[in-house]
């Protein structure tokens, strides 16, 4: 996956790399298949982040794949990658203002039961990739592709592999709520109805952190009027 934005920053995306953009103040960012990488696969996060922080300079962190943080339980059948937050005492190196667990599991067939450990109060989710699995305190049986949403009372995810012959990967992502208002219209995520016009009015007039809009085009983009 190739992408670009409009201060140049390029770079490519390959099979198990993370990007992890912080947009805040605003940028205009390009992201699409590279001419010959054929049929493409890419979970998209995207985190809200408090209002003492919506205005700071954009950035980016990258890792590659063999840097990203694995780890698993001693026999093996519990395997986590991860891209943000803890697990089994292994950190990841991903700086995240709002607090975030990103977590990729696969758990192999008759793995025992496991345990995430979420801070209580934390909003959480599963998605699942592949497979099947047991999740949670009920028991709530789900396949691929399903999302379950836990309550926040809890201090902890229960899960299992429940096929017999084949992995269950599923993503395990949590975070601290803000409590704070959410006005959001298109890709613009601000506290009120005022600063969601001022973004668009930043964003039309090329100002206000949007000075390089103005003459930007994306070189994907390019390609992509030329092919067709």
């Amino acid at each position: 996956m190739e992408h670009e934005d409009f201060t140049g920053r390029r770079g490519v995306i390959n099979p198990g790399d993370l990007q992890w953009m912080t947009a805040g103040r605003g940028i205009l960012h390009s992201e699409m298949p590279g001419e010959n990488c054929g049929e493409c696969h890419g979970l998209q996060l995207w985190v809200n982040l408090s209002k003492k922080y919506k205005m700071i300079e954009p950035n980016y962190q990258e890792l590659l794949d063999k840097d990203i943080p694995r780890t698993a339980t001693s026999d093996g059948l519990v395997q986590v990658k991860i891209v943000a937050g803890e697990s089994m005492s292994v950190k990841s190196p991903v700086y995240t203002r709002t607090p975030t667990m990103y977590l990729d599991f696969t758990l192999k067939p008759n793995s025992p039961l496991f345990t995430q450990e979420i801070p209580k109060g934390w909003n959480a989710f599963i998605y699942i990739l592949n497979g099947q699995g047991e999740f949670g305190s009920k028991k709530t049986e789900a396949d691929a592709h399903h999302v379950l949403i836990f309550s926040q009372n809890g201090d902890g995810i229960d899960f299992r592999n429940t096929g017999k012959n084949s992995d269950c990967r599923f993503l395990l992502i949590a975070g601290q709520p803000l409590n704070e208002p959410i006005v959001q219209h298109g890709p613009f995520v601000m506290n009120t109805q005022e600063e969601i016009r001022q973004a668009m009015e930043d964003y039309q007039s090329c100002r206000n952190g949007f000075e390089h809009a103005r003459d930007w085009q994306s070189k994907g983009i390019e390609r992509s009027m030329v092919r067709h």
